[in-house]
């Protein structure tokens, strides 16, 4: 019993390491990087995203990009909920860490993405009535108005909220924040070029430089 309060430590900062170098393992800079020999992060907005990998080199390398960050967040959110029994806390756990590992990678100067197709796949894994509101309200507003950041900023306010309406636990709700935190700061420069009108709207076109 003396040990059990250690074992617990080791267990939640295990599975968030793995769940964190999880998500390092960013598809837009390996395949840009090691495979075209272009670092994406050299290009357009500088962020190491799907949408930016798209409008930079487009093609179907995309569909690779967009296969690493959906499993990376599987994987992580798999592991943290078979580790603590299926709680669905353990879920969001994971996938904050996955998070962090996609926007901050250690291997690659702590320089990621947005979080937006990873933290879509852990919404997800989570609920699917927490995936109808954020991937819903995403893609309407998306269609609507071809700005992915408006959606993404939908996606990342709206997590927090009805993840507290359908799990209103005190450590859900704060880990739905942070996650959901994390995605809007990641887009706060969008949201500025949203504000004054110069913000980039959906191409389906390979663009030579800029982007959000």
């Amino acid at each position: 019993m003396d040990n059990f309060p250690l074992a617990l430590v080791l267990v939640y900062g295990g599975t968030a390491l793995v769940s964190y170098l999880l998500g390092c393992f960013n598809g837009a800079v390996i395949v840009s990087k090691y495979i075209l020999r272009d670092d994406v992060r050299n290009h357009g907005s500088g962020n190491a995203g799907l949408t930016n990998f798209h409008r930079t080199f487009g093609g179907g390398l995309t569909f690779v990009v967009i296969l690493c960050d959906v499993l990376k967040a599987v994987l992580a959110v798999l592991l943290t909920s078979t580790v603590f029994g299926g709680a669905v806390a353990a879920k969001y756990w994971g996938g904050l860490f996955c998070l962090l590992g996609h926007m901050f990678p250690c291997m690659f100067h702590f320089k990621g993405g947005k979080g937006i197709l990873s933290g879509g796949t852990v919404a997800l894994m989570i609920d699917w009535r927490v995936a109808l509101v954020v991937w819903g309200g995403f893609l309407i507003l998306t269609i609507l108005t071809r700005y992915v950041s408006l959606g993404s900023l939908w996606a990342g306010a709206s997590f927090p909220f009805i993840s507290w309406y359908c799990y209103p636990s005190v450590r859900i709700v704060v880990l739905a924040f942070l996650c959901g935190g994390l995605v809007v700061w990641q887009h706060r420069g969008n949201a500025q070029r949203l504000i004054h009108g110069k913000e980039r709207k959906l191409s389906f076109h390979k663009e030579k430089e800029g982007g959000s």
